[in-house]
């Protein structure tokens, strides 16, 4: 005699089997479709971000001159591949000629300048960066400048630098900038030499802020 009770719960436990493995292998297809959607993503959010990004060194010594000017109307001309520095009572005037050689757009935030040759391979703290009191773009591919004045008669640091600068000693200035979105923020290093006519410069180590070094 045929059990149709057994027959159809066996029915029903087979259907749930395969409507489970069918859930399974949705739910695993979908999990595989949302990965390689999740890397197609990234990948172009990282293609973006590579059109955008900006990398600043020295400008070429034959790049011609870039007079520049300061708030209270002090002006320097800057060679191309070398800096300008000017002292007065009040504040020591800083000028270095630079090149963008990214893709994107360079927008500088800050600077700190320190005496002597940086050889560690770290960066100052951001908060020790003076701000810019004004925006300095370098577009990709084109030369600019950046331009700030020390003030401060008084400090230390200031007498510092005026010490060095008579000197002719080095100095190594660090820039903070970063593209027009205000990410992927560099700090590039610069040194500072005198030469036998004019300051020259030399970029000497870059770090990501924002993403991992590439050393």
């Amino acid at each position: 005699m045929t059990d149709w009770a057994t027959i159809a719960s066996l029915a029903t436990a087979g259907g749930t089997l395969v409507l489970a493995m069918a859930t399974f292998a949705s739910i695993r297809s979908a999990n595989r479709s949302a990965r390689i959607a999740e890397r197609a993503a990234r990948t172009a959010e990282q293609s973006l971000l590579a059109g955008q990004r900006p990398l600043l060194v020295s400008s070429r010594l034959q790049d011609p001159p870039q007079k520049v000017s300061f708030s209270e109307g002090n002006w320097l001309a800057v060679p191309g591949g070398g800096a300008a520095l000017e002292i007065t009572g009040n504040a020591v005037y800083m000028a270095i000629s630079v090149r963008n050689v990214g893709t994107g757009l360079a927008v500088m935030h800050g600077w700190h300048v320190r005496t002597g040759l940086q050889t560690e391979r770290f960066h100052s703290p951001l908060d020790e960066f003076t701000s810019q009191l004004m925006d300095l773009y370098v577009a990709p591919g084109d030369n600019g400048y950046w331009l700030a004045a020390f003030r401060g008669p008084s400090a230390e640091a200031f007498q510092a630098v005026t010490d060095t600068i008579n000197a002719g000693d080095p100095l190594t200035l660090s820039l903070l900038y970063g593209d027009f979105e205000g990410g992927q923020r560099v700090i590039s290093q610069f040194v500072l030499r005198h030469g036998s006519e004019r300051w020259l410069t030399t970029a000497a180590r870059h770090f990501n802020v924002d993403r991992n070094d590439p050393r």
